[in-house]
């Protein structure tokens, strides 16, 4: 009764507790004086002692959740002086139970088992001396001993049972609340080295391109060649385009991925197709027409969504570092194939980014020794999205080299596209 009340009207302060028990103590208190006038038991009204005895029976009982053991205790004494005067034995009953109820919910079992064998051993005891009929008949009362001690324990378990419930129902609230931030923090992740991919990649053609245009009008205007500058500025206007859808893809999973719950598998299908292997040979030709030398060697393979994507924007940006940072007519040689159950991924180039001081982790996709940018670094999450992992730094002989080694069983598809 105590925990629906709980339940129902919240937890209640202490003080709003133990004027709660005092009111509860009181109406005991009437209770028992009405038992003593209408029942007549085998015992005697009580005199001004057992009246004193009562009444400090239920002023006790006022404290019996906060100390319940030691409440029983002195009540056990109380009522044995009360009973041994052979007052009304009946009076005392509710009290009685309230207390045995109150350490059966409150309590430990055994303090339960100690306290509820210890009463019925003395009424025992103190009822069969006084001859077989008072036994017999508290026989009977130790049955109300019993139910009000099972009654308890059911409580207390009941107690146990709902506190464990909401636990877990809090518990799986916050892991909601934290995977739904963790999803929040790696769609803005994705977002980020889409945008960065995309925006370096598109962005590094369009100058290279509009280089090559400005450099043929400005050559020889007498023999121009208008083949050459058409050509350049299509490759420009087909550039803009792929940004522009790429951009639009990204900016569609931005405005749909409002919701905590959109921004896992509505991101997903907002996004659209992943790019994969079957990308690269596209990715070469932007590089060609940007004046790189690539060779291109992909081995016939069947790669996750997840592993071919990582593939691609790795090779993505090792070929938009080759075309910003490797020089005019650098070879670059991109590889992949499947190897012991991992796709593995290599660019690698024979231009100046390697060798005057340019390369390593300050030229080849770290910003051509200005300011550290975040090729490398956006690489790396690539690969270890996927499980993988990355490897990139001057070549000995000159030049850059990118290897990453991709599992294509990856332990992860988060934050990847």
């Amino acid at each position: 009764m105590e925990s629906l009340v709980e339940r129902v009207l919240g937890p209640a302060a202490p003080g709003e507790r133990l004027r709660t028990d005092a009111v509860f103590a009181l109406a005991m208190a009437v209770s028992a004086l009405v038992v003593v006038q209408v029942v007549r038991d085998n015992g005697h009204v009580p005199d001004v002692l057992g009246w004193a005895l009562l009444l400090v029976a239920h002023v006790v009982i006022v404290w019996r959740r906060r100390a319940p053991v030691r409440v029983m205790v002195t009540l056990m004494g109380i009522l044995l002086v009360y009973h041994s005067l052979d007052n009304n034995h009946t009076a005392p009953m509710a009290v009685s139970m309230v207390a045995l109820f109150t350490v059966a919910s409150r309590t430990r079992p055994r303090n339960t088992l100690v306290l509820g064998v210890g009463v019925m051993g003395i009424m025992l005891a103190v009822k069969f001396s006084e001859g077989m009929a008072e036994g017999a008949e508290s026989l009977r009362i130790s049955g109300w001993i019993v139910a009000f001690l099972l009654l308890g324990v059911y409580v207390r378990i009941h107690r146990q049972y709902v506190a464990s419930v909401v636990e877990r129902a809090e518990r799986a609230e916050r892991t909601r609340e934290e995977e739904a931030r963790r999803r929040v923090a790696e769609e803005r992740l994705r977002v980020a080295r889409d945008l960065h991919d995309l925006l370096a990649h598109s962005i590094t053609l369009v100058g290279v391109q509009t280089s090559v245009a400005a450099h043929v009008l400005a050559a020889d205007p007498d023999r121009l060649d208008r083949a050459a500058v058409a050509k350049a500025l299509d490759d420009v206007a087909e550039t803009c385009r792929t940004a522009r859808g790429e951009l639009r893809a990204t900016l569609q999973v931005l405005r749909s991925g409002s919701d905590d719950d959109e921004v896992g598998a509505g991101a997903d299908e907002a996004r659209g197709p992943l790019p994969g292997l079957d990308g690269l040979p596209d990715l070469a030709d932007a590089a060609r027409t940007a004046g790189a030398r690539v060779e291109l060697a992909v081995a016939d393979c069947r790669a996750p969504a997840a592993v071919g994507a990582a593939a691609y924007r790795i090779v993505q940006e090792a070929l938009t570092n080759v075309v910003r940072h490797a020089g005019p007519g650098s070879t670059v040689r991109v590889s992949v194939r499947a190897e012991d159950a991992a796709l593995c991924v290599r660019v690698a180039d024979d231009g100046r980014g390697g060798r005057d001081g340019h390369g390593g982790h300050g030229g080849h996709g770290q910003g051509g020794g200005h300011a550290p940018g975040f090729g490398l670094l956006g690489m790396r999450e690539r690969a270890r999205t996927v499980g993988g992992t990355l490897d990139a730094g001057p070549r000995p002989e000159g030049g850059f080299l990118v290897f990453a080694v991709l599992p294509l069983a990856p332990v992860s598809l988060g934050g990847l596209s």
